[in-house]
């Protein structure tokens, strides 16, 4: 089940696209986190999703708010997707333990081996604020994060 609102978001240490290490915990107390989950780079949907995050990114890139963005893809991969399509913020690999990360939110697929549709906008406490947990082929929509964000102004 995924982690539910009011709960607190498991901290992780994930790789950048550039093999820098990032960890929730490093913006507790100091920024909100857009966290999205997404099966696989260089897919269809995905493609989509993260292209209106890179749009979006004013809004979810700034001194209050953080975008983070995870599947189970290499580092590598990740790099060579993020420099196609200029992509700035942070591609984290949940590549090994093969996703591990998504796993502790609750939205790995098992027989996909890939994590689901996910967003999880978690609180500069480091609380669970909203989710939202879509089937693969159905995308998210990029204002139903800003509403959510709008919630914690």
């Amino acid at each position: 089940m995924p982690i539910e609102p009011g709960q607190a978001a498991p901290d992780f240490e994930l790789a950048d696209q550039h093999g820098q290490a990032v960890r929730l915990a490093d913006f507790v107390g100091r920024r909100n986190v857009v966290l999205v989950f997404y099966p696989l780079a260089f897919s269809g949907v995905c493609e989509g999703e993260l292209l209106a995050l890179r749009d979006a990114s004013a809004d979810l890139v700034n001194d209050r708010i953080q975008l983070l963005t995870v599947s189970v893809d290499s580092m590598f991969a990740h790099r060579v997707w993020a420099e196609q399509e200029q992509l700035e913020f942070p591609l984290l690999s949940d590549f090994w333990p093969h996703g591990g990360t998504a796993q502790a939110y609750g939205v790995f697929d098992e027989a996909r081996g890939v994590a689901l549709r996910a967003t999880f906008i978690i609180d500069t406490e480091g609380v669970v604020h909203w989710r939202v947990v879509n089937p693969i082929s159905e995308p998210r929509d990029v204002d139903d994060y800003r509403k959510a964000l709008a919630e914690l102004a």
